[in-house]
């Protein structure tokens, strides 16, 4: 029997799923598939929460497939060697997927094309992860915007409601490849990895906590953000649902969703920012990338409270709060002199949540070498951001509750003196 297969990657839903949307439509049954790639999973640690995330989900869509006789082929093994196998063993059509637009998934993807295309299969791939991608929010000369409000305007003025039309999947036996269940899910432990502690917010959308968004959503002790990010991140949200929601209920989560695609599209249009700082002078930075002022950093031992805090939450937790993601990231930069790359890759080891593109721009932002307009002497002062968001030390008292005693450590750097240090060094590199 010809088929299609259906290769999921960050689109971890089987409802509004454009690639299997299209599967579906198609007239020939449909399998759907999910790879662990050893060369991702080998550089996380067996505990790692995000696999046990994709586990979680996979198995939830696995018993929906199976509902109606059908089942998800799972895979441990390099892509190219899945797709020879599958090539070889089976009538396959075409393959259908969506874009994923970091460099290695690009490569990975060409590849794939070229062993298909040997074989006489089609690999289709489409839009889903966001609302507009590549090059479809650009100046008018055709280059990309490298300014966040700019770009921004040109995002609400391409806008249109037709965006957010979703893409229906409806499961049924008759366009299903319901053959044998020969590559079952296999559990955690099966592919390396320990069943975790953690607790995943779920993939629902609070139209009161948005509503009230603007309110709270730099407030660290509130719950006022959407949690949402691990399910953007991973696909197990439909962007086009809540951009829907976002656009009836706050116009400043809008803005945020929209910095997640400008964020996309300075990685698709300039990749060489993944080792290289974005503003290249500031390549030129002698940083001082002291290990033992980093390993106190990640520990959340710095003696500054709301950094402490910050770092324990996202070693605790897998997610830590925006606003205080922004002040220990500036705090590395600025109050340490660490490389931003440092602090990125200590977050793309623990965040949930991680994203190449935002973490990079992000870290980006923070040290002052990115896409942001703003001057590199923005250092944030700790106790002033303390104060302003934080005043009553809730935030700080969970994470920290030892902070007003003896045994807290003092402060690993004066602010005034690794504020003026600070700016006589990155003065010194960008003259």
């Amino acid at each position: 029997m010809r088929m299609n297969l259906c290769w999921l990657r960050r689109d971890l839903r089987l409802f509004d799923q454009h690639a299997l949307s299209q599967a579906l439509r198609s007239g020939l049954p449909t399998r759907v598939i999910f790879i662990f790639d050893p060369s991702i999973l080998d550089d996380l640690d067996p505990t790692d929460r995000r696999v046990a995330f994709i586990h979680q989900k996979l198995a939830e869509m696995n018993r929906q497939l199976q509902s109606h006789g059908s089942s998800l082929w799972v895979f441990k093994a390099n892509p190219e060697q899945v797709f020879k196998q599958l090539s070889e063993s089976f009538q396959i059509q075409a393959v259908y997927t969506n874009h994923d637009y970091e460099p290695y998934a690009t490569s990975r993807d060409e590849k794939i094309r070229e062993i298909l295309e040997q074989k006489g299969i089609e690999l289709l791939t489409f839009k889903d992860q966001v609302i507009f991608e590549r090059a479809e929010v650009v100046k008018q000369d055709g280059l990309p915007y490298t300014v966040f409000t700019p770009y921004s305007k040109r995002w609400k003025a391409l806008f249109t409601d037709d965006l957010l039309t979703e893409h229906p999947t409806r499961l049924q036996s008759s366009n299903l490849h319901s053959g044998m269940e020969l590559y079952p899910l296999p559990d955690l432990e099966e592919i390396g990895f320990q069943c975790g502690s953690g607790i995943f917010p779920a993939p629902e959308v609070d139209t009161k906590l948005l509503s009230n968004y603007h309110n709270t959503r730099d407030i660290p002790a509130l719950a006022g953000t959407s949690q949402l990010g691990i399910h953007l991140r991973f696909g197990t949200i439909s962007i086009r649902q809540l951009m829907k929601q976002a656009l009836l209920c706050n116009t400043k989560y809008v803005d945020e969703l929209i910095w997640r695609e400008f964020y996309q599209s300075i990685l698709w249009h300039f990749p060489q920012v993944i080792q290289q700082s974005f503003k290249p002078a500031y390549d030129r930075i002698t940083w001082r990338n002291n290990t033992q002022e980093f390993e106190a950093w990640c520990q959340g031992q710095t003696g500054y409270p709301i950094v402490d805090a910050g770092m324990r939450e996202l070693l605790a937790t897998g997610w830590m709060h925006n606003r205080v993601r922004m002040i220990t990231a500036s705090f590395l930069t600025k109050h340490l002199l660490i490389d931003w790359r440092w602090g990125e890759a200590w977050f793309a080891k623990h965040l949930n949540d991680f994203d190449l593109a935002s973490n990079n721009g992000g870290w980006q932002w923070a040290a002052g070498c990115g896409v942001d307009a703003a001057p590199y002497f923005r250092i944030f002062n700790p106790s002033l951001q303390t104060a302003r968001f934080d005043p009553d030390f809730t935030y700080i008292r969970k994470w920290v509750p030892e902070f007003e005693s003896l045994s807290y450590p003092r402060p690993i750097v004066d602010h005034a003196v690794a504020r003026a240090r600070c700016l006589k060094t990155f003065q010194a590199a960008l003259q």
